[in-house]
């Protein structure tokens, strides 16, 4: 198998806090740390981030901006960026998707899909 051109690759860890939480007011907020791995030959640069947050409910939230907390990082080949942010849900259970928009040093654009990943409270799925 040859090695893409193009390759980011997106892992995902999630925590409750339930500090910040209040259930009885529907807030249950989220911790995740993202790893953006660049498998591919090119370096590339985070663009813009595209977030499709779905709670239990089917509540639908977008998100979209530029880079990801404040950064538009330069990935080179065989490298990660790993960065911490945070989601609240009006249920105990939801997911997260997306992509992000790359840019490699070559001019060409492309999208980095962003693998769904669950949110819930601690024992909410077995």
């Amino acid at each position: 198998m040859t090695q893409k051109q193009y390759d980011i690759s997106i892992t995902s860890e999630t925590n409750y806090i339930p500090e910040q939480s209040s259930p009885e007011g529907m807030r249950y907020v989220f911790a995740y740390t993202i790893t953006i791995t660049n498998s591919g030959l090119m370096p590339a640069t985070l663009l813009r981030r595209h977030w499709v947050i779905t709670d239990a409910n089917g509540k639908v939230q977008e998100v979209r901006g530029d880079g990801v907390i404040g950064e538009q990082p330069h990935i080179s080949p065989g490298e990660s960026h790993q960065y911490s942010s945070a989601s609240v849900l009006e249920t105990p259970v939801g997911c997260m998707q997306g992509k992000y928009e790359m840019i490699a040093d070559d001019g060409i654009e492309f999208d980095a899909p962003i693998p769904v990943f669950n949110l819930s409270i601690p024992n909410a799925l077995h």
